[in-house]
Protein backbone atom coordinates (compact mmCIF):
# COMPACT_ATOMS: atom_id res chain seq x y z
CA UNK A 1 0.00 0.00 0.00
CA UNK A 2 1.01 3.71 -0.49
CA UNK A 3 0.23 6.18 2.24
CA UNK A 4 0.58 10.32 1.88
CA UNK A 5 0.10 12.93 5.00
CA UNK A 6 -0.19 16.34 3.73
CA UNK A 7 -0.37 19.75 5.23
CA UNK A 8 -2.06 21.97 2.87
CA UNK A 9 -2.01 26.28 4.00
CA UNK A 10 -5.68 27.97 2.89
CA UNK A 11 -6.52 31.49 2.24
CA UNK A 12 -7.92 33.55 5.94
CA UNK A 13 -11.53 32.14 5.95
CA UNK A 14 -12.11 29.32 3.27
CA UNK A 15 -10.83 26.79 4.89
CA UNK A 16 -14.23 25.30 5.52
CA UNK A 17 -14.71 26.26 1.91
CA UNK A 18 -11.91 23.93 0.69
CA UNK A 19 -12.64 21.02 2.59
CA UNK A 20 -16.11 20.59 1.44
CA UNK A 21 -14.76 20.99 -1.96
CA UNK A 22 -12.11 17.78 -1.07
CA UNK A 23 -14.55 15.94 0.75
CA UNK A 24 -17.29 16.00 -2.50
CA UNK A 25 -14.73 15.90 -5.07
CA UNK A 26 -13.16 12.60 -3.77
CA UNK A 27 -15.71 10.32 -2.65
CA UNK A 28 -15.30 7.38 -4.74
CA UNK A 29 -11.52 7.25 -6.11
CA UNK A 30 -10.31 3.35 -7.71
CA UNK A 31 -7.61 1.99 -5.27
CA UNK A 32 -8.31 4.38 -2.51
CA UNK A 33 -8.62 2.75 0.85
CA UNK A 34 -8.57 5.86 2.80
CA UNK A 35 -8.76 9.88 2.21
CA UNK A 36 -9.00 12.05 5.56
CA UNK A 37 -9.09 15.57 5.62
CA UNK A 38 -8.90 16.99 9.35
CA UNK A 39 -8.98 20.78 10.86
CA UNK A 40 -5.28 21.51 11.99
CA UNK A 41 -6.34 22.46 15.36
CA UNK A 42 -2.97 24.96 15.94
CA UNK A 43 -3.84 26.84 12.70
CA UNK A 44 -6.92 28.23 11.43
CA UNK A 45 -6.09 28.24 7.81
CA UNK A 46 -4.63 24.70 7.39
CA UNK A 47 -5.68 21.43 7.19
CA UNK A 48 -3.83 17.74 6.87
CA UNK A 49 -4.93 15.30 4.59
CA UNK A 50 -4.16 11.49 4.69
CA UNK A 51 -4.45 9.37 2.34
CA UNK A 52 -4.18 5.34 1.83
CA UNK A 53 -4.19 3.29 -1.92
CA UNK A 54 -3.16 0.25 -3.07
CA UNK A 55 -0.46 1.62 -5.03
CA UNK A 56 1.02 5.00 -5.48
CA UNK A 57 0.78 4.61 -9.63
CA UNK A 58 -3.26 4.06 -8.42
CA UNK A 59 -2.91 7.34 -6.48
CA UNK A 60 -1.50 9.34 -9.38
CA UNK A 61 -4.34 7.69 -11.73
CA UNK A 62 -6.62 9.42 -9.40
CA UNK A 63 -5.31 12.73 -10.35
CA UNK A 64 -6.73 12.35 -13.75
CA UNK A 65 -9.98 11.47 -13.05
CA UNK A 66 -13.05 14.57 -13.54
CA UNK A 67 -13.99 14.86 -10.42
CA UNK A 68 -10.96 14.97 -9.05
CA UNK A 69 -9.75 17.52 -11.65
CA UNK A 70 -12.60 19.63 -10.84
CA UNK A 71 -12.06 19.30 -7.07
CA UNK A 72 -8.73 20.85 -8.29
CA UNK A 73 -9.76 23.96 -10.20
CA UNK A 74 -12.21 24.50 -7.72
CA UNK A 75 -10.41 24.60 -4.64
CA UNK A 76 -6.70 26.09 -6.37
CA UNK A 77 -8.29 30.17 -5.56
CA UNK A 78 -8.25 29.20 -2.09
CA UNK A 79 -5.26 27.43 -1.57
CA UNK A 80 -1.91 29.42 -0.23
CA UNK A 81 0.84 26.86 -0.50
CA UNK A 82 2.16 23.70 0.94
CA UNK A 83 3.56 22.11 4.23
CA UNK A 84 5.08 19.34 5.16
CA UNK A 85 4.45 16.23 3.02
CA UNK A 86 5.40 12.67 3.91
CA UNK A 87 4.94 9.32 2.04
CA UNK A 88 4.58 5.92 3.69
CA UNK A 89 3.93 2.57 3.67
CA UNK A 90 0.41 1.45 5.85
CA UNK A 91 0.59 -1.74 6.92
CA UNK A 92 -2.89 -1.99 8.31
CA UNK A 93 -4.78 -0.16 11.69
CA UNK A 94 -8.46 0.33 12.68
CA UNK A 95 -10.63 1.00 9.92
CA UNK A 96 -7.77 -0.33 6.92
CA UNK A 97 -8.45 -3.44 5.12
CA UNK A 98 -5.03 -5.33 4.55
CA UNK A 99 -4.95 -6.84 0.91
CA UNK A 100 -2.58 -9.18 -0.23
CA UNK A 101 -0.45 -7.54 -3.09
Amino acid sequence: MYGLIGKMNIAPGHRDDVIAILLDGTASMPGCHSYIVAKDPSDANAIWITEVWGSQELHRASLQLPAVQAAIAQARPHITGFGERFETEPVGGAGLATTAE
